[in-house]
């Protein structure tokens, strides 16, 4: 294609970048390896954290840019996907990219690629990467995208790799088991490299990997600890350094893990922070969709986009954690390829009434083939609407004062309900 025909708008860029590959998902760096050296791409910054994990990774990114941030560094974030606005995917000083830097970074890849074909995804990871690196940043943090050892961002070699949480997802492409995706997160973990893992037990491959390379595994609950002090203070400590920190901002009991394993990544880095940093950052950071609370006439209105079982024994945990005198309603919306059954297993304690929202686009079912599926659940005999946002406005209608709506099942779903919401968002 010719410079003159490329697009002139980044929703047609988007349009564009979408179609250049056959595959939505293509694992492998060779191809995206070669456009990076050819558009002569080096470290994004002066220092790199990629962030892997089930579970997490989104808010473990936020917690690190804030503390980060209010330490006076210049941050890059990249993550994905977006809920609102594509731009959000990457963040320079706290700031999403402009269009036109995006359409720019896209251009530069247009003109380094030749014949080699890029995912979505590897478009974006490239543009991210450009842009960071003419941005002459102190730190960028790197979300992974789907797994670790062949994702695009791991092209990336981190002086620190993060590995939230293991559990069970994506598993046409990343395994049927925890040791089996293991394999493919500890991909990010770089030799003699510290790797942050977020959980006490992580698979064993992951922990051979780590061995296997001689990286520093630094374990949450082994090595460094959150404890509670009571409603509105905890303590980070480690064998040599302890601080007292607000909650976070960030509602439910996993954002402290979540605060905490971030601490311990910028703790791995050779450059140290003031302890104010921590103390400001794990109070500023901030993230849509994760327990994302409305009122709507006395009925609280919760956006997440927990989309697994793990992610709903989380959500399950903080509900539990935050009473209501009413009754908990849900609306669930989940992609085709999700284990919708095991996610209402989790959430069949906390919630008392179901509803079911249909989605589109690629992967996506309708509210009728999502019951289908969810037969002998305690969703089964949820009423089904067309869209998120019919689904929402039925369960808010149907409350009362006391009551709580919860929306979730994908980054799709909180989209909708934060755009139903929130319109001017």
């Amino acid at each position: 294609m010719t410079t003159t025909a490329r697009p002139q708008t980044l929703s047609d860029w988007l349009s564009y970048i979408e179609q250049q590959h056959p595959a939505t998902i293509d694992m492998g760096l060779d191809r995206v390896r070669t456009v990076a050296q050819a558009m002569g791409l080096g470290a994004p910054a002066e220092r790199s954290i990629v962030v892997g994990g089930t579970n997490g990774k989104g808010s473990t990114v936020a917690f690190i840019e804030a503390i980060a941030r209010a330490a006076g560094w210049k941050v890059g974030a990249y993550t994905s996907p977006h809920l609102l606005r594509y731009n959000e995917r990457v963040r320079i000083d706290g700031q999403d990219a402009t269009d036109d830097a995006l359409m720019a970074a896209f251009n530069a890849i247009e003109d380094a690629r030749g014949d080699t074909t890029l995912t979505y995804f590897e478009y974006g990871t490239l543009a991210a990467l450009q842009l960071f690196a003419q941005a002459g940043l102190d730190l960028a943090v790197l979300e992974v995208g789907l797994g670790g050892r062949l994702d695009a961002v791991n092209i990336v070699d981190g002086d620190v790799a993060v590995i939230t949480t293991v559990d069970i997802d994506h598993s046409d492409w990343l395994g049927e088991d925890r040791e089996a995706i293991g394999t493919e997160k500890a991909g990010i973990i770089r030799g003699w490299k510290p790797v942050i893992l977020g959980e006490i037990d992580p698979p064993s491959s992951v922990l051979a990997r780590a061995y296997l390379v001689g990286a520093n595994a630094i374990r949450g609950g082994s090595d460094f600890f959150a404890d509670a002090i009571d409603g509105e203070r905890w303590r980070w400590r480690d064998v040599g350094f302890r601080i007292e920190l607000p909650h976070p901002t960030l509602r439910g009991p996993i954002q402290r893990a979540n605060a905490a394993t971030a601490i311990a990544a910028l703790r791995a880095l050779d450059r140290p922070l003031p302890r104010t940093a921590f103390i400001e950052g794990v109070a500023a950071a901030r993230i849509r969709g994760r327990l994302q609370a409305f009122d709507r006439d006395g009925v609280e209105v919760l956006v997440d986009v927990g989309h697994n079982p793990q992610a709903a024994r989380e959500l399950a945990t903080a509900l539990k954690a935050s009473r209501v005198t009413g009754d908990t309603i849900a609306v669930f919306a989940a992609l085709q390829d999700k284990d919708a059954a095991g996610v209402v297993e989790a959430l069949a304690d906390q919630v008392q009434q179901w509803h079911l929202a249909g989605l589109e686009g690629a992967r996506a079912q309708s509210a009728e083939e999502l019951r289908a599926r969810l037969t002998g659940t305690a969703a089964a005999g949820a009423t089904p609407h067309a869209t998120v946002a019919d689904a929402l406005q039925h369960a808010v209608t149907q409350a009362k004062a006391g009551d709580r709506v919860l929306v979730f099942g994908s980054f799709h779903t909180a989209a909708q309900a934060l755009q139903a919401l929130d319109p001017g968002a």
